[in-house]
């Protein structure tokens, strides 16, 4: 496999200038986010780490527009994000596929719900289907597929409208080692690809450090950044890069975070 550097557009897509977030609860406001202030260019692949429950998920739905900020400004190509964005797709934890539907139609339920001309939907479903390794699957339905085939599935649907931005929240928690570096490997494939912005929520600082080309570490709750990384290997990688050196010491650097806060998620 020939090594490259991926080149990154340099054109901010996603900026975030004092970003919190509070809860109103009936015991009161409840802290989830800290000021947060970063960008995410166009082009480029940077994940979140951080403890349970320090407002990674949260991060991740302010930006897709489905919560609101509290205060500070989070815009997306320039335009202030107020509500759910268009722009974006997002692949959750669970695939999320409808069991009596196959493969296809799975995929082109998102031009259904976004009354895309489906003709035009269809031929872009399979050159997705395509793209992801699942040719001759169309006809299949979600119980005729392994775990990490169905998250495949999960990610043509996501894309399928094109969007400039990939929004995926721990989208290979629920599945075995071996299939999850196989999906890392995948992933990494259809974005080089795609040449898609993707966020990527995970628990995993090795599967951030292989995918990402920067990594941001939060802190507990209140989350807040305590660091971000940029990771300089060279593209695309292969499994054996995580016996590197250098990417040994990135794991311990951002380990050290959570080492150093008393927690650590696997």
């Amino acid at each position: 496999m020939t090594e490259e550097k991926h080149t990154v557009v340099s054109r901010k897509l996603i900026e975030l200038n004092e970003v919190t977030k509070i809860y109103t609860t009936n015991d009161g406001p409840v802290e989830s986010l800290k000021p947060l202030t970063f960008h995410i260019n166009e082009g480029e692949f940077v994940s979140v780490v951080g403890p349970s429950g320090c407002g990674k998920s949260t991060l991740l739905k302010l930006v897709a527009g489905l919560l609101p900020i509290t205060t500070g400004e989070l815009t997306l190509s320039g335009s202030r994000i107020d509500g759910p964005q268009k722009n974006v797709g997002i692949v959750f934890q669970s695939a999320v596929l409808l069991a009596w539907r196959n493969v296809l139609d799975n995929i082109l339920i998102q031009a259904e719900m976004r009354h895309m001309p489906m003709v035009l939907a269809r031929e872009r479903a399979l050159e997705l289907i395509k793209m992801a390794g699942l040719m001759g699957f169309e006809k299949k339905f979600p119980w005729q597929l392994s775990g990490g085939m169905q998250q495949r599935v999960s990610i043509c649907r996501a894309l399928l409208h094109d969007p400039k931005v990939l929004l995926m929240d721990e989208p290979f928690g629920a599945l075995d080692a071996m299939t999850r570096e196989k999906m890392n490997l995948e992933l990494q494939r259809i974005w080089l690809t795609s040449k898609k912005t993707v966020l990527l929520i995970t628990h995993s600082i090795p599967e951030a450090i292989f995918l990402s080309d920067r990594v941001i570490v939060m802190s507990e709750r209140p989350g807040s950044i305590a660091a971000i990384y940029d990771i300089n290997l060279p593209r695309p990688r292969s499994l054996d890069v995580m016996g590197d050196p250098e990417f040994s010491l990135y794991s311990k650097q951002i380990r050290a975070h959570f080492y150093s806060q008393g927690t650590l998620d696997h």
